[in-house]
């Protein structure tokens, strides 16, 4: 029989596992973070009908990366799980059929990006300047856009076996890539052309397919513990629908923010525009406080599907302790930013006197729900290592549609404007605890005991 060396999250002591793990994806994850502020910016220096463009397009590309994520989490989980019970030849099927189900996604995408980018435009703009740039925009980074869907495949499979730190490089390498090339091929320096919006989209997916050809070449060359063969690739039903077990509610979750925030809008607008304005601000802002909550939670899902796959109860109840530890720590960190220096933060963003009325309030009242939130997070992120996605769907429903929306429609119409961020408080706070009920009883069903 073959020999394999034993995976370091069976073995090595969680206290310095876990850290080890999430660190370098925290760091990836800000990068992403100020890649997604910077780019924002470079477009916007074009003009407001090209940031328009790009704007519109975005329902789409999150729907692009929900699906993606989705799909590697699930992918993530089954296989971790597999190699905890020491079962090789299923984890590497797991894999294979995880590059196969991606590859089919992308196809799908590509194909309606094809044909119905200019379809999907004119539902929203009939302004011509702005329906073209997002044509092209949008045909780009559906088409070409493979490298989104294996970037975050391949660094998941990386994420199973503990090498985060690969997992780091790769990621690293695509934005690091995209935010060059955004200012060169959107104005047309050192010699490229100058191609405005559609040189953000080919930055982006550029910048994409070199992080996927990065994950990769590291996945081939340090990734001994799945290998990736020829003959693996046949539609094995039952691993897929195991992998979609986990990874569709996880896609439904990820894709509820967009509807989340469409309702927001909706409700804010009624207000002033300019509150529009402080909730998308306060997005980009709180994702350099949410996004390292993430690269913990990231590296815990390998971890407790591993050692639940090799029935060791200690090893996940210490992870959890510890991730909730550190998400907490992070959390009131951010928390402490959020009330000491809103007026500052919102001034990144060139912030009058009228957004700075509205959004120092709005952020120090929605900063108080930090912590609830990376409760939630953590717990939410056991449900799915576990193969129990189902709950952290059902709490993420609940959370943006069943009390976030009504309730900051309530609140705007019995307290003003102010009254409505409460409802993030009200939300976060009904979300964790929901996730505690959960947890106690998918502990007595399935972590006691094992």
């Amino acid at each position: 029989m073959e020999q394999r060396k034993e995976n370091v999250m069976g073995t090595k002591p969680i206290r310095t596992l876990l850290p080890g793990m999430a660190f370098p994806i925290m760091l990836s994850m800000l990068v992403q973070a100020l890649y997604n502020v910077v780019d924002s910016i470079f477009v916007a220096m074009l003009s407001e009908n090209a940031l328009a463009s790009v704007n519109l397009v975005f329902p789409v590309q999150n729907l692009m990366i929900a699906v993606a994520v989705g799909t590697a989490t699930g992918i993530n989980a089954i296989l971790s799980r597999r190699l905890g019970e020491k079962n090789y030849a299923a984890a590497e099927k797991v894999a294979a059929n995880g590059v196969l189900i991606t590859l089919v996604t992308w196809l799908a995408f590509a194909a309606f990006g094809a044909v119905g980018s200019a379809w999907f435009l004119d539902m929203f703009t009939k302004v011509p300047e702005i329906a073209a740039g997002g044509t092209v925009y949008m045909r780009i980074v559906t088409v070409l856009g493979l490298g989104s869907f294996m970037q975050i495949t391949f660094e998941r499979i990386l994420q199973s076996t503990g090498k985060t730190v690969y997992q780091m490089i790769s990621q690293m390498t695509g934005a690091v890539v995209n935010i060059i090339l955004d200012p060169i091929m959107i104005f047309g320096l050192l010699g490229f052309p100058a191609m405005g919006v559609a040189g953000a989209a080919l930055a982006t997916v550029i910048g994409q397919w070199c992080g996927m050809v990065t994950g990769i070449v590291i996945n081939h060359i340090k990734n001994h513990e799945v290998r990736l063969r020829p003959a693996g690739f046949r539609p094995e039903w039952r691993t897929i629908r195991s992998i979609y077990q986990v990874g569709f509610p996880s896609i439904i979750m990820q894709s509820l923010s967009s509807v989340m925030m469409f309702g927001m809008n909706k409700i804010l607008i009624a207000f002033t525009e300019t509150a529009v304005n402080v909730f998308g601000v306060y997005f980009k802002l709180q994702s350099f406080v949410f996004m390292p909550v993430f690269g913990v939670t990231n590296a815990l899902v390998p971890i407790v599907g591993y050692n639940y796959g090799a029935r060791s109860s200690q090893r996940i109840q210490q992870a959890t302790r510890l991730s909730l530890l550190m998400t907490t720590a992070i959390m009131a960190l951010g928390t402490v930013i959020f009330q000491v220096a809103p007026g500052p933060l919102l001034s990144l963003f060139s912030a009058s006197d009228t957004m700075l009325s509205i959004g120092i309030p709005a952020l120090r009242i929605i900063s108080v729900s930090f912590c609830f939130a990376g409760v939630a997070i953590v717990f939410s992120s056991v449900f799915q290592a576990l193969g129990d996605g189902m709950l952290s769907l059902v709490m993420s429903a609940v959370r943006q549609l069943l009390l976030l929306l009504p309730c900051a429609f309530v609140l705007a119409k019995l307290g003003g404007l102010d009254a409505v961020w409460f409802s993030f408080l009200i939300a976060e706070v009904a979300s964790v605890t929901l996730a505690v009920v959960f947890y106690r009883s998918l502990y007595n069903k399935k972590i006691r005991h094992i």
